[in-house]
């Protein structure tokens, strides 16, 4: 008898052959963890089979793309060093890193009840599953999103397509997509006009955004997200 792939074959395959081979405006460069280092796969994947080594069907969360300190750190989209080892109890790689959205990814995760319900429910990825960095004025590679320039996003839209029907052929559901951040979302619902991917599109204030403007109403924020997700 054949044995049906859980969600966890699914994404650490996903992630195994992630590769941007598009090409980028003149100064951005691809920020791939799972290439970049070695340490990230096993990582990784010690995440997504405790989480998600079954089959049921899960509502999507849509961030930017990867950042260098949470998704780039860890290959974990909005889970940085601290939360995989102190909240996950996983093993992190060898440095330590702390993302600001994970901060408050995981407060709304303790609201839900845990990360075993919460990702029992929900699967976090982004528009663009592979992040950007650009060179700036004193020659250091800062975080770039996909958005952050037209050029950028037209460079990236046959690929965000892509991936995201692949991830949708794993049995996500449908119904609702959420997106964190607005400006995410504007983007999102353009690339689902198009794919036609999702029944609606709900827009959700960027983590980061709450943790460095709004960290004295984060517990209001908490709450909203809660609503929103239906919980």
């Amino acid at each position: 008898m054949s044995v049906l792939p859980t969600l966890a074959d699914h994404i650490i395959a996903f992630n195994r052959h992630l590769e941007f081979t598009g090409r980028l405006p003149k100064g951005v460069g691809v920020l791939n963890p799972f290439q970049d280092n070695p340490e990230i796969l096993p990582i990784s994947e010690a995440f997504y089979r405790k989480y998600y080594s079954d089959t049921r069907p899960r509502r999507l969360i849509m961030g930017i793309n990867p950042g260098r300190l949470g998704a780039g750190a860890t290959g974990i989209p909005f889970t940085d060093t601290k939360r995989l080892t102190e909240v996950c109890g996983l093993t992190g790689p060898e440095f330590h890193t702390h993302e600001p959205s994970s901060v408050f990814v995981y407060k709304l995760i303790e609201a839900y009840g845990g990360p075993e319900k919460f990702f029992g429910r929900y699967y976090i990825n982004s528009v663009s599953p592979l992040g950007f960095v650009k060179q700036g004025k004193n020659g250091k590679w800062v975080n770039y999103n996909y958005y952050d320039s037209p050029a950028l996003f037209k460079a990236i839209t046959p690929f965000a397509h892509k991936k995201l029907q692949e991830q949708l052929g794993w049995g996500l559901e449908t119904d609702t997509c959420f997106s964190l951040g607005k400006k995410n979302a504007r983007y999102l619902k353009e690339l689902n006009e198009k794919g036609g991917y999702f029944d609606r599109i709900v827009p959700l204030d960027h983590p980061r955004y709450i943790v460095q403007y709004k960290s004295k109403q984060i517990d209001a924020y908490v709450d909203a997200f809660l609503e929103a997700l239906g919980e």
